[in-house]
C-alpha cells in the first residue's frame, strides 16, 4: 500500500472527486492551505486526515508536509485537487513500491485536460512530474511559481498517466491563477538572467525528458519575442493545430501568459516600488 497526500486551496469543486479517485489507498492526507471555501468541510466527510497549514510557497508547503505529517506507509504519492488517481496508475505505483529496485522516486506523465479535451500535442506530452517516492528521500525547493524536487537517490518513470483538469473551475479561475503565477515567474526570470545559465549538454543530450525540458526552460528565458516564439513552437512545431479548438485556445493562453511574465519582468527592472506615507490628521489639516 502507499499513502497519498492531496494538496488543496479553495478546491470545493474538485476535492470530492479527487478524494474518491484516491480511495484505493487507506491512508489519504489532505493538506489544506487554509481555504476560505468549503474544501475542508467536504474533505471531512471522508475517512481521510485533514491538516491545515498556511501557504508560503509550493516548495515550502510540500517540504513542510513531508517533514511534519507522518504517512502510514514508506511510499507516498502527491496528488493535487485537480488531478485524479486511476486504478491502472495505482496498481503500477504498488508494483513499483514492491520492486526492491534501486529507485527511490518515480516520475509520472500528466494528460492535460482543457475545455473537455485532452491537449496531447501542444503540452509536450509526455511531460513528467515527480509523484511517487519513498518518504524521507525527496524534498522540494521553489522555482518560479512552482517547485523542483531534490532526490536522494536514483529515479525512474512509470508508464501509466494521470488526468489533470486544468480548467475544471472555469476560465476565469485559470486566468486569475496564472496572473498570480506570472508574478513568481517574472521574479525567477530576473534571478535566472542574473545568476543562472543554460545547461547546453542537458538541452541536447539530457538523460531524461525532465532534464531536457528544464534546459529548454532556461534557454527560453533568454530568447527575444518569447510569447510569439512560444505560440509558434506549441501550435505549429508541437502540433497544437491538430488539437482542435481547445488546442488553439490553449496555445493562445500560454502565449498570453508568457507576455504577462515579460511585462512583469520589465516592471521589476524599471519601476521602483512606491511607499506612500499614511495620511495623519496633522498632514490632512496642512493640506
Amino acid at each position: 500500500m502507499i499513502s497519498i497526500y492531496i494538496l488543496t486551496y479553495n478546491e470545493e469543486l474538485d476535492i470530492a472527486a479527487c478524494i474518491e479517485s484516491a480511495m484505493l489507498s487507506d491512508d489519504i492526507i489532505v493538506v489544506d492551505s487554509c481555504s476560505s471555501d468549503r474544501t475542508v468541510e467536504i474533505a471531512n466527510r471522508y475517512r481521510v486526515r485533514v491538516v491545515e497549514h498556511a501557504f508560503e510557497s509550493h516548495g515550502r508547503q510540500r517540504t513542510w508536509m513531508l517533514e511534519n505529517i507522518q504517512p502510514k506507509y514508506d511510499w507516498v504519492y502527491i496528488l493535487e485537487a485537480d488531478e485524479r488517481m486511476t486504478p491502472e496508475l495505482f496498481a503500477e505505483c504498488i508494483a513499483a513500491s514492491k520492486s526492491n529496485s534501486q529507485y527511490i522516486a518515480y516520475y509520472v506523465a500528466e494528460r492535460v485536460m482543457f475545455m473537455n479535451s485532452w491537449i496531447r500535442r501542444s503540452t509536450q506530452y509526455p511531460r513528467y512530474q515527480l509523484r511517487l517516492f519513498r518518504h524521507g528521500k525527496v524534498w522540494f525547493s521553489d522555482y518560479g511559481h512552482t517547485e523542483r524536487e531534490v532526490c536522494d537517490g536514483a529515479t525512474s518513470f512509470l508508464k501509466e498517466t494521470y488526468p489533470h483538469y486544468t480548467s475544471g473551475k472555469g476560465l476565469s479561475r485559470w486566468i486569475d491563477k496564472h496572473n498570480r503565477y506570472s508574478t513568481d515567474e517574472a521574479r525567477e526570470t530576473v534571478n535566472q538572467l542574473q545568476h543562472g545559465s543554460v545547461k547546453w549538454r542537458d538541452l541536447f543530450l539530457g538523460n531524461s525528458e525532465v532534464e531536457r525540458r528544464r534546459a529548454l526552460k532556461d534557454l527560453s528565458l533568454r530568447l527575444p519575442g518569447r510569447p510569439i516564439i512560444r505560440f509558434i513552437y506549441m501550435y505549429f512545431l508541437l502540433g497544437g493545430c491538430l488539437d482542435g479548438r481547445a488546442g488553439f485556445a490553449w496555445c493562445t493562453l500560454q502565449a498570453f501568459y508568457e507576455y504577462l511574465i515579460l511585462l512583469k519582468v520589465w516592471e521589476i527592472k524599471n519601476m521602483a516600488p512606491t511607499h506612500t506615507e499614511p495620511k495623519t490628521l496633522e498632514t490632512l489639516n496642512k493640506s
